[in-house]
C-alpha cells in the first residue's frame, strides 16, 4: 500500500509538471505571436519579422519614431486643407437655406446670373442675361464707328452748316460769332452785318462801339467785336483781303482755332477737317469712340477711325443727331436710329411716345436754324428758321 501510493504520487507529480510545461510553451508562442503582429503592421516590422527577437525592441522603437515623423506631415497639411474644407462646404450650401446655431434657416446672399428688367413700352417683360464688361478690339471699334455715320448718314441726308454765308469770308465770321452761342442766333444777327460791313476792309475800318450794338443779341458781343474787326484787319493786311485756305494761315487770326479753321476748310473749300464742337465730343464719348477730353486729342482719336475724306460730312452727321436726338440733359433714347449701336442707351427717356416729344427742330417738326437752308434740307421737309424779331 505504501509504495504503491508514493509511485502514483511521483505519476501524479510527473503529469502536473507536464502541463505546466505545456502551459508555459503556449503562453509564450501566443506572446511571441502577439508581438510579430504588432511589428509586421509596420515597414520596419515587416522587414523584421524573419530576424531574432533580440532585435525586435530596436525595430519597434524605429517604427514609432517613423510613425509620428509621418503623423506631424499629416497633421499640418489637415490644418492647412481645413479652411479649403471651410471654403467647400459653402460653397456646396450656396442656394441652400444654411441653418444657424439657433436652428433657425437663414438665406445666403447669392449673386444672380440673370437679371429680371421690366422695359415701360416694349415688351412686358424682358429678361437680360448678366455679361462679364469685355475690351472692344480696335478692328470692332472701326466697324461700329463707320457703321453708325453711314446710318446717321440716311437719317440726315441733307446735313449740311447751320450758318447762313454766301462766301468764306462771311463763313469765317458767323463761326467765330457761334462761340457760346446758337448758329440759330449767330443766323439772325450777321444779316444786318454783313449787310453793312460786306468785306473785311469794310469791317476792319469799323466802328467798335456800331458793331457791338449789332451783334449784342450774340452775347459776349464786346470780346466778338474785337475778333471780328481784329481778324479783318489781319486778312486785308496780310493775305490781301482774301481767306487763306490752309489751315496754319486761318488759326493765326485772332479768334480763330482749330475747330472755326476746319468749319471754313471744310465748308468754304471743300477740304476735309474734323469739327470738334460740344455737340461732337458729347456724341464721341458717349459712343465709346474714344475717352480723350482735349479737341485736338478727340481730332486725331476719331480722324484715325475714317478715312480723311468723310470728315466734313461726319461732322455734320454727328453734330446734328447731337442737337437733334442725344441732347446733353435728356437725351431721346426712344427715338434714336443708332439705339442698337449705342453703349450709353438708357442714359435718358427710352420710352418711345416720351422720346418723340424731345426731337427739336425738323424731327420734332419746328423750324430749323438757317434763314436761307439750302434746297435739298427744304426738300426733306425743313423749314426756315424766322429773322431776328420776328413771331
Amino acid at each position: 500500500m505504501g509504495e504503491q501510493s508514493s509511485e502514483s504520487g511521483s505519476k501524479t507529480a510527473k503529469r502536473t509538471k507536464r502541463a505546466a510545461g505545456k502551459k508555459a510553451v503556449t503562453e509564450r508562442d501566443t506572446a511571441s505571436a502577439t508581438s510579430a503582429g504588432e511589428a509586421s503592421e509596420t515597414p520596419a516590422g515587416q522587414a523584421a519579422a524573419g530576424k531574432p527577437s533580440a532585435k525586435k525592441a530596436p525595430a519597434k522603437k524605429a517604427a514609432a519614431k517613423k510613425a509620428a515623423a509621418k503623423k506631424a506631415p499629416a497633421k499640418k497639411a489637415a490644418a492647412k486643407k481645413a479652411p479649403a474644407k471651410k471654403s467647400a462646404a459653402v460653397k456646396r450650401s450656396a442656394g441652400r437655406p444654411v441653418v444657424a446655431a439657433a436652428g433657425r434657416a437663414r438665406k445666403p446672399a447669392v449673386v444672380p446670373e440673370r437679371t429680371t428688367v421690366d422695359v415701360e413700352g416694349t415688351a412686358p417683360v424682358k429678361t437680360v442675361a448678366a455679361r462679364a464688361p469685355r475690351e472692344e478690339s480696335r478692328t470692332a471699334l472701326v466697324r461700329r464707328a463707320r457703321r453708325i455715320d453711314r446710318e446717321l448718314a440716311e437719317v440726315y441726308p441733307y446735313a449740311h452748316p447751320e450758318l447762313d454765308f454766301d462766301n468764306p469770308f462771311q463763313l469765317l465770321v458767323a463761326t467765330v460769332l457761334s462761340a457760346q452761342t446758337t448758329d440759330l442766333r449767330v443766323n439772325q444777327t450777321t444779316p444786318a452785318l454783313f449787310a453793312k460791313y460786306p468785306t473785311p476792309e469794310d469791317l476792319a475800318a469799323a466802328v467798335p462801339e456800331e458793331v457791338e450794338e449789332i451783334l449784342r443779341p450774340c452775347g459776349f458781343f464786346r470780346a466778338k467785336t474785337r475778333s471780328v474787326i481784329g481778324l479783318s484787319k489781319a486778312l486785308t493786311e496780310e493775305f490781301g483781303g482774301e481767306v487763306p485756305g490752309r489751315l496754319e494761315d486761318l488759326v493765326k487770326l485772332p479768334g480763330v482755332g482749330r475747330k472755326t479753321a476746319f468749319v471754313v476748310l471744310g465748308n468754304a473749300f471743300g477740304r476735309p477737317g474734323i469739327t470738334v464742337d460740344t455737340h461732337f465730343q458729347r456724341l464721341v464719348r458717349r459712343w465709346k469712340w474714344t475717352d480723350e477730353t482735349d479737341p485736338d486729342k478727340i481730332e486725331a482719336a476719331v480722324g484715325a477711325l475714317f478715312p480723311k475724306s468723310d470728315w466734313t460730312d461726319l461732322s455734320h452727321h454727328v453734330i446734328w443727331h447731337g442737337r437733334r436726338i442725344c441732347h446733353a440733359r435728356k437725351p431721346a433714347c426712344g427715338a434714336c436710329p443708332i439705339a442698337p449701336l449705342c453703349p450709353a442707351y438708357g442714359e435718358g427717356e427710352t420710352d418711345p411716345e416720351k422720346a418723340r416729344k424731345l426731337l427739336k427742330y425738323e424731327k420734332g417738326g419746328f423750324p430749323g436754324q438757317r434763314l436761307k437752308p439750302p434746297q435739298a434740307y427744304l426738300d426733306a421737309g425743313g423749314r426756315p428758321a424766322p429773322p431776328l424779331g420776328a413771331g
